[in-house]
């Protein structure tokens, strides 16, 4: 009679499920106790059941085995640690010396640019600097000439501004000398008026004097 296999997957019926728990926890602890004794291994089993019972089987002591498992782990994660820190480490400097390399190369470039080094240059290598040169010199002429066109519409906008605030003293000037004007006649009006003023009051007594200077010597027979 051939034996079926068993579909690896969660017993539906409690009763079934408890069953093949208990065998198959038995047979468990069995091949372990085998494997022990066989290879001289240290073994701990830990097994907690549907229900929170707890079964358990150790080669020895149970809490050496947990603390030996402990240690061991611990030194694993040191030893993960350190092993990626010299991954770290090695990484960095493939990175330093390829930055180191791109630093040393655009160097050479840029004395290149400024005239220097040029004897070990082929012919192909000379034209495509010259060209670089070229271009370099096209974009600073191109940006030059757009500060230039900034710079002369801002000092246009400034002699506008000036011409207007000229203008607008000029008007203020203009006002202001025509007020002081107007007043200058005025207080000249005013002065003539006081003087001819002055001028019949002194008439008056002139005429005064004269009459009783006439009355006065009518007194006198010759």
């Amino acid at each position: 009679m051939v034996r079926q296999k068993i579909q690896i997957k969660k017993i539906d019926n409690l009763t079934a499920r408890q069953v093949t728990f208990s065998k198959r926890r038995r047979g468990l602890f069995k091949k372990a106790q085998e494997l022990s004794t066989l290879c001289d291994a240290d073994i701990g089993l830990i097994v907690f059941s549907a229900t929170g019972k707890l079964f358990e089987y150790s080669s020895s002591s149970m809490m050496q085995l947990i603390e030996k498992h402990k240690t061991q782990s611990e030194r694993d994660n040191m030893n993960g640690s350190e092993q990626l820190k010299s991954s770290n480490l090695q990484s960095e400097k493939k990175t330093y010396a390829m930055l180191s390399r791109e630093l040393v190369e655009k160097n050479r470039e840029l004395r290149q640019l400024h005239g220097e080094e040029l004897q070990g240059l082929g012919l192909d290598e000379l034209m495509k600097l010259e060209k670089l040169v070229e271009g370099g010199i096209s974009r600073v002429l191109k940006i030059k000439s757009d500060k230039f066109t900034r710079e002369i519409s801002s000092l246009k906008k400034k002699e506008a501004q000036l011409q207007e605030e000229n203008s607008q003293l000029k008007h203020q000037s203009q006002a202001r000398l025509n007020e002081e004007g107007q007043n200058a006649i005025e207080q000249g009006h005013s002065a003539d008026s006081i003087t001819n003023n002055r001028s019949l009051v002194s008439s008056h007594q002139d005429y005064d004097d004269s009459d009783t200077s006439l009355k006065l010597g009518l007194g006198f027979p010759y």
